[in-house]
């Protein structure tokens, strides 16, 4: 059961509490589907691929490679085009690597090879200390802050600068939930649910956990798995949703460590870029929204707000990102699915935890739930998806609608 968060209003607002939960990584029914989609991986040794070489685009969009398969995970030479928007999901899987040409030989049995699964995460910080270091690694990631070529030399002033302005407001929402994320811990629950439930259908797997801007560090988990002899691995972004952002930033950093190792980068690799639209994974979220839904004295009344987290407009637009796509598709078959059961509820989505003065995807969060206060909505489940933990939504939800009520 996802943990629960409450939000009550003053007496005089007409409107019911708001049930908010974190839904965004793959936990209990969802890490066996998952598992499931690795066991299926692993029984196709003639889809790992020998890497000579990961290829990842720079963030910009000249020259971004990219290669679409109808599974999960990238094959062929990178191709040489600039998509925008739809082009980036012609299928499930898109992006921004190709390995190169080398098929591991289809005889092999996955029980003869030692196989790794890499789970990549955001990290978060741990104690109220670890914030402002936190949010400078953040921002210092080129992929989150994209600046003209011409200006790069300022990224890390700038982050800088961000970071030490956020950190106080941020060690308020942090010390709110217990003085730190509770990512690890969740991640570290993932890695245990899939190990298990890999071994449940006869797959013996390590499986190691990187996070990108706080500890444990993809360079960690990289260093246990060539400890380890791993001579296999799947690597699993546990974003549902692919984005230059997220997925797009962590492939990153592994094209930068496995290119310059030797053992690494004749590493067999497979890697599952996105799973918004698997079956497993929307029947999940489906059977959460609907267990939260009975909770409601009257669960058909109920108006379902999805929140996912922003990035700016400019990703979309200019770079190709798939993130809007793919996050409406996936609202879209979380739907359906509620509607298969019998749950006709409305639902809308937004986007939340804009930065700086650009335009990022909309509609924004904020507005959009005192516009739904506005018109009387008195039921809402407040549904985070994307990699938002629920210190995110929950600010959000009580700021706007407390101070919009009183």
């Amino acid at each position: 059961m996802p943990r629960r968060s409450v939000v009550r209003f003053p007496r005089r607002s007409s409107l019911l509490p708001i049930v908010i939960f974190s839904t965004s990584c793959p936990r209990a029914r969802s890490v066996v589907s998952v598992a499931r989609h690795l066991s299926e991986e692993f029984q196709q040794p003639d889809k790992l691929y020998y890497r000579e070489s990961l290829v990842v685009s720079s963030s910009s969009s000249a020259n971004k490679g990219m290669t679409a398969s109808g599974r999960s995970y990238l094959s062929g030479p990178v191709m040489k085009r600039n998509p925008v928007g739809q082009a980036f999901c012609a299928a499930s899987v898109v992006g921004v690597g190709a390995f190169c040409e080398g098929f591991v030989d289809s005889h092999l049995h996955v029980t003869e090879d030692k196989v790794g699964v890499l789970l990549l995460n955001l990290g978060g910080p741990e104690t109220l200390n670890d914030v402002q270091p936190f949010l400078f690694n953040l921002f210092a990631d080129p992929d989150i802050i994209r600046l003209p070529r011409l200006f790069q030399f300022l990224q890390k002033p700038l982050a800088k600068l961000i970071s030490v302005l956020r950190a106080p407001k941020s060690k308020e929402g942090y010390a709110s939930i217990g003085g730190g994320s509770p990512l690890r811990k969740i991640t570290d629950e993932q890695a245990d649910g899939i190990k298990i439930a890999l071994k449940a259908k006869g797959l013996t797997a390590n499986v190691y956990v990187g996070m990108r801007y706080w500890y444990p560090f993809t360079e960690e988990a990289i260093h246990q798995i060539k400890k380890d002899k791993i001579t296999k691995l799947v690597v699993l972004p546990l974003y549902p949703q692919f984005s230059i952002s997220t997925t797009g930033s962590s492939l990153r950093v592994l094209q930068n460590i496995f290119s310059e190792d030797a053992y690494l980068s004749r590493l067999p690799i497979a890697i599952i870029q996105s799973w918004y639209q698997r079956e497993g994974y929307i029947k999940s979220m489906a059977d959460l929204i609907g267990e939260e839904l009975q909770k409601f004295a009257k669960p058909e009344e109920v108006m379902i707000f999805f929140s996912a987290h922003g990035v700016p407009l400019t990703y979309v637009e200019d770079a190709g990102d798939p993130y809007k796509d793919q996050m409406e598709e996936c609202i879209y078959l979380i739907m359906q699915e509620l509607k298969a059961r019998g749950s006709y509820n409305d639902h809308t989505l937004a986007y939340q935890s804009r930065v700086g003065p650009v335009q990022w995807l909309k509609p924004y969060t904020d507005e959009v739930l005192v516009e739904l206060g506005r018109k009387g909505v008195k039921s809402l489940l407040a549904v985070p998806v994307r990699y938002a933990t629920r210190i995110f939504l929950f600010r959000a939800v009580n700021w706007c609608y407390s101070s919009f009520f009183q």
